[in-house]
């Protein structure tokens, strides 16, 4: 059994741009590499699970945001960073063209992505993580049984902010204004467990 950090991409790894599959649009967010790395460091598998609208709506290819990825984990690994596996959900019930246009399990907050990570790397929900900057990385977390983070990046801190104002009870287990935050939390939470 494997411990992973499952992370959500846009807003959480890389500044959140509309529909990104360009290289060159990529901007990896302040910290990001050194969080990974640290992560990396204590045993975890880092895993990405990312909703890909944009290849629903027909905006761009698998094989663009493969590319992308390729592109992201040889900016990773720069760092000493990278990540494992990168699973994503090319389907939306509504704006998805052709085969695309469909209910699925994947698309988050649906568990589909981590249930195949889970057949891959047999992981250890016990000892697993979700990271994201929206609610709905949140419940996909919660929903395949697992401890989720929201980060304060992307749209993470107006998620934050929009919840408290409805004076909601936190829809997440921890905050952190950041990834390298987020990691340490969970590392300190590693250090607990073998106390």
């Amino acid at each position: 059994m494997e411990k992973a950090v499952f992370l959500d991409r846009d807003g959480t790894i890389n500044k959140e741009v509309t529909y990104l599959y360009r290289p060159e649009d990529l901007i990896i967010l302040p910290g990001v590499p050194q969080a990974i790395k640290r992560l990396k460091d204590h045993g975890f598998r880092i895993i990405v699970v990312t909703n890909q609208a944009g290849i629903a709506r027909g905006y761009y290819t698998v094989e663009q945001m493969h590319k992308l990825h390729q592109y992201l984990n040889d900016r990773l690994k720069k760092d000493g960073a990278w990540i494992d596996r990168f699973y994503y959900c090319p389907h939306h019930p509504q704006h998805g063209i052709g085969e695309y246009k469909k209910m699925c399990r994947c698309r988050k907050p649906g568990t589909g992505m981590f249930e195949a990570a889970r057949q891959e790397y047999g992981i250890d929900k016990n000892r697993s993580y979700m990271i994201g900057d929206k609610r709905i990385d949140v419940q996909a977390g919660h929903n395949f049984g697992i401890c989720s983070i929201l980060v304060g990046t992307g749209y993470g801190m107006e998620e934050r902010e929009k919840s408290r104002s409805l004076g909601e009870e936190p829809f997440y287990d921890f905050y952190s204004e950041t990834l390298m935050g987020a990691a340490e939390f969970i590392i300190g939470k590693e250090y607990k467990r073998h106390e």
